[in-house]
């Protein structure tokens, strides 16, 4: 099988030009196929703050109602998106932006309401791997921000991690697929106030006994739990990094029990 190279990232390395540089330059030597997910949290938090509205988010999860929605789509799809595809261009890779309504990528269902009423939140319910993989074939490096729809016109936001999770599992049947989670720490940390206590491996239930300490919180959960959930469903490696270490392959690798 050939390898496919998956790359989503998040957290301060898309706010930061210096980070967001230097990992755009690492992820231009990847060889073989490639793609990257990306989120923008911070820059659609702060952009909601301008407007004067205000953010909820639970367990690392925004609560998107109608205002929030126009806010994500306006700064996952278009400035994030397109600062990203900007920066491959300048490297000479061909990338090409889309959202899950682009090409109909991805399909997902609005998240019904149980204890929270998550608001316009998708979960992934399809992947378009055949158009995933004719663009490969192209040499397109495809470039998806977190927003999906659900075939009626309706976009939704979706969590990053998990798109990039389901793309993952998705696409292993047809590569030999390594995913990795890039954002501003090192790995995961067994000190959430030492930058230096990073974990080098993790396996499932040493992840759900540090989220039980409180150790392990946030949106680092989420990661995590789509981290596991791509390993044990035909990803041959999740590693969980920063810019500096990423082309290193240093970090949290992620095990299997």
């Amino acid at each position: 099988m050939d390898r496919l190279t998956i790359v989503k990232v998040g957290g301060k390395v898309v706010e930061e030009p210096e980070l967001l540089n230097a990992l755009l330059d690492d992820f231009a030597r990847i060889t073989g196929y490639k793609m990257l997910v990306h989120g923008g949290g911070k820059a659609a938090t702060a952009l909601a703050d301008r407007l004067g509205l205000e953010t909820h988010m639970v367990d690392g999860r925004r609560i998107t109602d109608a205002a929030m929605l126009e806010v994500v789509t306006m700064v996952y799809g278009g400035l994030v998106n397109k600062k990203v595809v900007a920066g491959l261009q300048s490297r000479n890779i061909n990338a090409l932006g889309f959202t899950g309504a682009d090409l109909d990528l991805i399909r997902a269902r609005r998240r019904p309401v149980v204890d929270i009423d998550y608001g316009f939140v998708g979960d992934v319910e399809n992947i378009n791997t055949r158009e995933l993989r004719l663009l490969f074939r192209e040499n397109v490096v495809p470039v998806i921000a977190p927003l999906t729809h659900d075939g009626y016109g309706q976009i939704l936001n979706t969590n990053a991690d998990t798109i990039a999770s389901q793309l993952a599992i998705d696409l292993a049947h047809h590569f030999k697929v390594f995913l990795f989670y890039c954002f501003e720490k090192r790995g995961v940390l067994s000190d959430p106030m030492d930058d230096d206590s990073v974990m080098p491996e993790l396996t499932e239930s040493a992840f759900i006994e540090n989220q039980e300490l409180g150790i392990i919180s946030t949106g680092m959960i989420p990661k995590l739990q789509n981290g596991f959930r791509a390993l044990y469903n035909g990803v041959g490696e999740v590693l969980i990094t920063n810019p500096a270490n990423f082309a290193r392959g240093r970090g949290t690798r992620l095990l299997r029990e």
